[in-house]
């Protein structure tokens, strides 16, 4: 893991990077939870996330949000943020180069710029929205929700809470053939206290199966031709 110094829209960007083990490997970005509560790219979901992407060889990069840490920038309301990632997503990307599969992945505030960040950039391939604060934002904006990928929240979650949830999601439609998965963990609070390794094994099964699924399709699409 190298930490980088990204040139972004604000100044500098704070970063951790993993390299692709290979070309073509797969990348996530991984986003953390919201500045002004004290997150940071060192909160430990966001770690554990960008571990368990490392761990099955993608290139990850998680970052400093604006004015957190080194990173330039003051907060800007999730505007900046949201240019920010997907700024970031280009650096990435280019770096890369022709990864096979974009991921994305966000916690809390983090997540809530992820679903965001999905509806612009039609080349991310899956994310994971753990805890989406869905009391605080609309999330009506996934219309219609153009990957597939999970939303995952406790189910005694206080700040998140699975009825603000359920209601945002109620209305929120997707592209054909794409699905979003729905999961919650029990007696987990927004901070999965004591939770956290339920939490990164229901990532780690749906990760695995999504990507079983994408090389055996890839594998039938190549004995076709």
């Amino acid at each position: 893991m190298a930490e980088l110094i990204i040139p972004g829209p604000s100044g500098r960007i704070e970063a951790r990077y993993t390299e692709p083990p290979h070309e073509g490997a797969p990348i996530a970005l991984i986003l953390h939870p919201h500045p002004k509560a004290g997150g940071t790219m060192q909160d430990p979901i966001t770690i554990r996330m960008y571990q368990m992407f490392e761990q099955r060889g993608f290139g990850v990069l998680r970052y400093n949000s604006r004015g957190v840490g080194r990173t330039q920038g003051m907060y800007d309301h999730g505007v900046g943020e949201l240019e920010d990632a997907a700024f970031v997503l280009d650096y990435l990307e280019r770096m890369a180069e022709s990864p096979r599969y974009v991921w994305c992945a966000g916690y809390s505030f983090g997540a809530w710029i992820t679903l965001q960040l999905l509806m612009r950039r039609p080349e991310i391939d899956g994310f994971f929205a753990v805890s989406p604060p869905a009391n605080h934002y609309d999330l009506s904006f996934l219309a219609p929700c153009p990957a597939s990928g999970l939303i995952i929240i406790g189910d005694n979650d206080a700040i998140a809470t699975p009825s603000d949830v359920e209601r945002s999601l109620q209305k929120v439609r997707v592209q054909k053939g794409e699905v979003i998965s729905r999961d919650a963990i029990e007696g987990a609070d927004h901070f999965y206290q004591g939770k956290q390794d339920i939490l990164i094994e229901r990532l780690s099964t749906y990760l695995d199966t999504r990507l079983e699924a994408a090389e055996e399709k890839l594998r039938l699409e190549a004995e076709e031709d």
